[in-house]
């Protein structure tokens, strides 16, 4: 049984999103393990916790929801760009992981468009 929320592209992009998070920073240091990597992988796991917290609810709170997401998607392009500055991935891996986060993004806004042509009152 699926729930509503597991149709949704933007949840199913958030989790291909989560694995890779966790096999990178699986390369990080050891002493980041309380430091950046605890932060990026919680940061990427709210992405996905968020849409499916949200959708159950009404489109109002959904809308909610939906920028707290948005707000934890900032938060790993900040993980993302200290641990290529820290030099942790190399650009590849940074350029690939940005373009992730900009597709979830586009995602994320389309549904806050979609959510907000049907309630214009929010």
């Amino acid at each position: 049984m699926l729930f509503k929320f597991e149709d949704l592209k933007v949840y199913q992009k958030s989790l291909v999103f989560i694995d890779g998070v966790y096999k990178i920073t699986l390369q990080f240091p050891p002493e980041e393990l309380f430091g950046l990597t605890s932060q990026f992988r919680r940061a990427s796991t709210s992405i996905a916790l968020n849409i499916a917290e949200g959708s159950g609810s009404t489109d109002k709170d959904f809308n909610k929801y939906l920028r707290t997401t948005f707000n934890s998607l900032k938060e790993c392009v900040v993980c993302s760009t200290l641990a290529f500055r820290l030099k942790f991935i190399n650009k590849e891996v940074y350029d690939n992981l940005r373009k992730e986060l900009a597709e979830i993004s586009k995602m994320i806004a389309g549904l806050r468009k979609y959510l907000n042509q049907n309630n214009p009152e929010y």
